[in-house]
């Protein structure tokens, strides 16, 4: 059975893109730490991060590189943090997330509760910025 990303991917499941290549896709957190925290997939299936090719790898890192910099147009912060964690979804992901301190990074921090109008409207304004 496809993951949750793939059905993402395939069109089966919406989701709020901000940004899409061939091989790359990145689409809001549909449950943020804070606004603007944003998923960078490949489009490919794979399930852990480090069995990724390193062209894929490479240009996954790249692609979210451009995405982080239209994510701070879009939310003025210290830095965009990037996590890969990888247990959640059977699908290799990377987590951004705008910065003002460390603990923006805590993913034990309750989660913002944003309505489907809100997040349309953040994925409007990182995609003018991307």
């Amino acid at each position: 059975m496809a993951s949750i990303f793939s059905r993402i991917v395939n069109g089966e499941i919406p989701c709020h893109k901000v940004a899409e290549s061939n091989k790359y896709l990145a689409f809001l957190d549909i449950n943020p730490l804070v606004k603007g925290h944003t998923l960078v997939i490949p489009k490919e299936e794979v399930d852990y991060i480090f069995d990724l090719n390193d062209d894929l790898l490479g240009g996954l890192m790249v692609f979210s590189k451009k995405v982080a910099k239209a994510i701070e147009k879009t939310f003025p912060c210290e830095r965009v943090g990037v996590s890969v964690i990888g247990l959640e979804v059977p699908h290799a992901h990377v987590h951004l997330i705008p910065l003002q301190g460390m603990g923006d990074m805590n993913f034990s921090n309750p989660k913002l509760d944003l309505s489907q109008e809100e997040l349309a409207e953040i994925a409007i304004q990182v995609q003018k910025n991307f």
